[in-house]
């Protein structure tokens, strides 16, 4: 007789809750743990990783109650994928042989920038997303990400990062977004319908706060009043959840306000659960639950540890069990912990399983890769088109006062710098040949790619091209810069190809723990610049980076910035450089003039801007939404309505005509500005945007559809309000470069509005 909880045809909760009662507390904490086999081996890829790193009981004795999640089976070491796709198969096959009730465990894999595993496509990175300004190209990248990993048996993946960009010190600036939430929600939404639809599920981190540690350093304590964080860290998640569909939430590390978010309830229960109604499942970020102990120091124990991170919501410890299996069960068993606490999660990851056909009579192990029994291509075409369709929307041209891009007449180049020959430059942290590929020197990349020299020589296969290093990413060692002053004098045009060297926990300058303590370029790269500068040569700066840089003090002929492009990436700029691609990126975070221009974002209120209040002006060098293009743009025919009520909308519209010589695409920027209000509010903030193609001479409508919803803001009683009164719609190029601003009146009575709100502007397109 088939089992009730086996059988598909029965409602999910009858048959979760007739397998729970079978459950012993050992087999239903097995449901809360997950395993990482080959932990030891290596340099960290997770933080404190060795100092959680005891040796595991043999494989029968440590699974024989369950396992709930497998970790990182692709991800640990450089697999060749068929052969990790069997492997997980085995794994799973033993797993369901050697317990009672057979229950398969949830495989989950890192995927920020696609799949993190050997020989599988290096997608740019999130900040490189956030330039392009292209949901849907985001979307289709997603999807085709989720669904390799589907094909190898993989089922979550541990991804997007919905953190917004605070003060680009912070070493994992790379894996945001942007520094705008709107335009984190937008993009964050995006990869995660597109996860969803491949069957993956996805997991947004981190909840909440991250980003925002004080001093830009990693797990440092976050200081964050709850209106800036309800305004500017929740709606990203908000949005990811409604319109993207996500079916997990992973812990964030930071603590605010002395609170640990992986011990607080009041965002894993009462915020996301009881009022957002979010019923999925939450991961705890590696080690996060033995952090309150170990780092925290809100536990005293392991059992204590899980004690809190239960009660907060933290339904499954990853990566291996340390605080949710004795520990917790002697806490359950002496009645300390109350038993429904641990059905609660279980009944939360069975549920899931349930959803993903774990669960299901006749389930068996081998994914489709297992079962075809062919070579199994991670990188395959169509990925990589989508990575240099991604790499090539996301080059911002800064700057080209001088006229020398696009270079059409290449005669004698010379291509310099630490990041000119150097193919890591290219990808971020979690990126796999960064993150696990540095540790296997004898084993190749697993990807073809080009180094930003050898695109440029493809590029330019007329051009005399020279090279030379002049430096290390960082360090102090000055003695290669006169080689390469000498060999940039005889150039008749320098590329300087400078930037960051992304790697974790130190390992780095950009990446998960590698925090920079100012803006500066690293290293000597800056001296290196400001000698190359002083020829009489023009000196274009390509930068490969993960944060923005301090800029102001140089005056390159033209900067090219890309934000860790991937495996197509230097393809993308060299074709930048010739013209062969029209840059149309722009920045999702904004360029300081000086090092210490920072911490601040475009969001800024008044006060926050520059003034005669204080000598100091932080106005960047390059504005958020900043970019250039070798065609160019008018915007006009604007038009509004003079009112709307608070629970309505209004439309604003203009045309946009290609005046230039070239196809080539904009970004058409909406921004409010509220000039009073009950609180400060900043002096602009994106409400829309649209990514517009055309050719040269064509023009487009752009209609935005805003409704008051998104002109909504937490108050001073902690509720969020549609507040009555005059509002300035701006319409631009770039959050400083407004081309017509225009006055409406939000009329009514103020409303309280919700989790139900309109998150979204709609935006349409007519071609005229």
């Amino acid at each position: 007789m088939l089992n009730p909880w086996a059988d598909p045809g029965r409602p999910t909760g009858e048959r979760v809750a007739a397998l729970l009662a079978e459950l012993t507390l050992e087999e239903k904490l097995a449901q809360l743990v997950g395993v990482w086999v080959g932990i030891s081996e290596g340099e960290e890829v997770a933080p404190a990783q060795h100092e959680f790193a005891e040796p595991l009981p043999p494989w029968d004795e440590l699974t024989k109650p369950g396992l709930g999640q497998l970790t990182r089976v692709f991800g640990t070491g450089p697999v060749e994928p068929l052969v990790g796709a069997k492997v997980l198969a085995e794994t799973q096959r033993k797993l369901v042989a050697n317990t009672r009730f057979g229950i398969p465990a949830m495989a989950h894999e890192e995927c920020l920038a696609g799949f993190t595993a050997w020989q599988a496509t290096v997608f740019p990175i999130p900040l490189a997303w956030g330039a392009s300004f292209d949901p849907v190209t985001v979307e289709r990248m997603a999807r085709e990400v989720g669904l390799v990993m589907r094909d190898v048996g993989v089922h979550q993946g541990l991804a997007p990062v919905l953190d917004v960009s605070r003060d680009p010190r912070w070493g994992r600036t790379e894996e945001t977004i942007s520094e705008d939430p709107y335009l984190v929600g937008l993009l964050g939404a995006a990869y995660t319908k597109g996860l969803e639809s491949s069957g993956i599920v996805a997991t947004l981190k981190h909840f909440a706060g991250y980003s925002a540690s004080r001093g830009g350093r990693n797990h440092a304590p976050v200081h964050m009043g709850p209106r800036e964080f309800a305004d500017v860290v929740l709606p990203p998640f908000e949005m990811a959840l409604r319109l993207g569909g996500a079916r997990s939430v992973m812990n964030s590390y930071a603590e605010v306000d002395g609170v640990p978010a992986g011990s607080d309830p009041t965002l894993f229960t009462d915020l996301l659960r009881d009022k957002w109604g979010f019923g999925g499942v939450v991961v705890a970020d590696y080690f996060a639950v033995s952090f309150l102990e170990t780092a925290h120091g809100v536990a005293g124990s392991p059992g204590e540890a899980a004690s809190l991170a239960l009660a907060a919501g933290i339904d499954v410890e990853l990566p291996s069990v340390r605080c949710y299996g004795e520990p917790l069960a002697e806490l359950v068993r002496s009645g300390q912990v109350d038993e429904a606490l641990v059905d609660r999660a279980v009944v939360r990851v069975l549920t899931q399983k349930c959803e993903l056909g774990l669960l299901d009579e006749g389930w068996q192990p081998e994914s489709p890769a297992v079962l075809r029994g062919e070579p199994v291509d991670l990188d395959p075409p169509a990925l990589r088109d989508l990575a240099r369709t991604m790499a090539e929307r996301s080059v911002v041209l800064l700057d080209n006062a001088s006229g020398v891009l696009p270079l059409t007449d290449a005669g004698k180049l010379a291509v310099v710098g630490p990041c000119a020959d150097d193919l890591l430059a290219l990808m971020g942290c979690y990126a796999f040949p960064n993150h696990v590929g540095v540790q296997h020197p004898d084993v190749p990349l697993g990807v073809e790619m080009d180094t930003m020299l050898q695109a440029v020589r493809k590029e330019f296969p007329g051009a005399d091209v020279t090279s030379a290093k002049g430096c290390e990413v960082d360090g102090d060692d000055r003695s290669g810069i006169e080689g390469a002053v000498a060999v940039a004098r005889e150039a008749d045009v320098v590329f300087a190809v400078l930037g960051d060297r992304a790697g974790l926990f130190g390992r780095g300058t950009s990446g998960e723990g590698c925090d920079a303590e100012d803006l500066n370029l690293p290293g000597v790269q800056g001296e290196l610049l400001a000698e190359l500068l002083a020829l009489d040569v023009p000196v274009v700066l390509v930068l490969l980076t993960g944060r923005p840089y301090a800029l102001g003090s140089y005056q390159p002929a033209a900067v090219v910035q890309a934000f860790f492009p991937g495996e197509e990436g230097a393809g993308a700029v060299a074709g930048v450089l010739s013209g062969r691609v029209n840059p149309s990126g722009k920045l999702p975070v904004q360029v300081p003039r000086g090092s210490g221009g920072q911490p601040t974002t475009y969001l800024h209120p008044p006060l926050g801007g520059p003034g005669g209040v204080s000598s100091v002006d932080p106005s960047p060098a390059y504005p958020f939404g900043h970019g250039l293009s070798y065609t160019t743009f008018e915007l006009s025919d604007f038009a509004a309505g003079a009112e709307f009520p608070v629970d309505g909308e209004v439309e604003v519209s203009c045309l946009v005509r290609n005046t230039g010589d070239r196809s080539g695409a904009e970004v058409v920027q909406l921004y409010l500005h509220d000039p009073v209000a009950s609180v400060t509010r900043p002096v602009r903030q994106l409400v829309g945007f649209a990514r517009v193609e055309l050719e040269a001479g064509a023009a487009t409508e752009v209609t935005f559809r805003l409704h008051a919803d998104r002109t909504s803001f937490t108050g001073r009683d902690g509720k969020r309000i549609v507040e009555t009164g005059e509002v300035v719609l701006q319409v631009g190029n770039s959050s400083e470069d407004i081309r017509w601003q225009h006055s409406v009146r939000i009329t009514g009575e103020p409303r309280v509005v919700g989790y139900d709100r309109v998150l979204v502007t709609p935006v349409t397109t007519t071609p005229r």
